[in-house]
């Protein structure tokens, strides 16, 4: 899910419990972000933090009249400021606006004030080559694309890579699905959690559902081999979005 207001980034603090239980959204808004904190009604035993649509720039630039380093420093202050029982930071793309070495640069630079462990995630926007470029140790499959998987003690974070280059919309080739195929196999029976920037949804608005993942019912193919899909988390849309698809929240 995308939280925040005009200009990003959009962040939500997030808390997981090992036996599930429902969401629930409580939304503090704030003069520079939005916050969106969900809340298991269980047990909680693990808290993260999703930041999503940065749109970094180079220095010295705006974007639509806004600064964005100067955006994603203030979240950054916020995040530490908060980050008791955080476990780590989830970066869901849209890293940069266009994708150049240098923005990449000015995130790395802006990274390193983060108190908390992170994870980067690619969207539209984003460039493969020049951000492994700048982010070399970032994990990758064996094909090459931004994906990997995290397991913890409330089940697996699979984090997946949506980007197709030089077009808005998502899509999710065979590789990357044989990919997710073998973890989400490798995962039963414990509960796995997904992470993607582009929505494999219509939202309700045009402009944005012509540029979702394509490919959608190919897709929730392969997550109909997983018993056990808990919830997806998106970026993308700008927006707060919550819902169900596919029987998944």
């Amino acid at each position: 899910m995308g939280v925040g207001v005009e200009c990003g980034p959009y962040t939500a603090s997030i808390v997981i419990a090992a036996n599930g239980g429902g969401l629930i959204p409580i939304v503090h808004c704030r003069s520079l972000l939005s916050r969106q904190e969900l809340l298991i009604v269980s047990r909680w035993t693990m808290k993260f933090v999703q930041v999503t649509d940065l749109h970094i720039v180079p220095d010295g630039e705006k974007l639509l009249g806004f600064d964005p380093v100067e955006r994603l420093s203030a979240c950054i202050a916020d995040i530490n400021q908060h980050r008791d029982g955080v476990s780590f930071c989830i970066f869901t793309g849209d890293l940069t606006d266009r994708g150049d070495r240098q923005a990449y640069g000015v995130l790395r630079e802006c990274l390193e004030a983060l108190e908390l462990p992170y994870h980067l995630m690619l969207g539209n926007h984003d460039r493969r080559a020049a951000f492994c470029e700048i982010f070399p140790h970032a994990p990758r499959d064996e094909n090459g694309f931004v994906q990997f998987q995290l397991e913890t003690e409330v089940g697996r974070l699979i984090f997946l890579d949506t980007l197709d280059e030089g077009r808005s919309a998502g899509f999710y080739c065979d590789q990357r699905r044989a990919w997710l195929s073998q973890r989400l196999r490798e995962a039963k029976p414990d509960p796995v959690y997904l992470f993607m920037h582009h929505p494999p949804f219509d939202i309700g608005i045009p402009s944005l559902d012509r540029i979702k993942l394509d490919g959608t019912e190919t897709f929730a193919a392969v997550l109909r081999e997983s018993a056990d899909i808990r919830h997806l988390f998106l970026g993308h849309v700008h927006r707060p979005v919550s819902g169900s698809w596919q029987g998944i929240p």
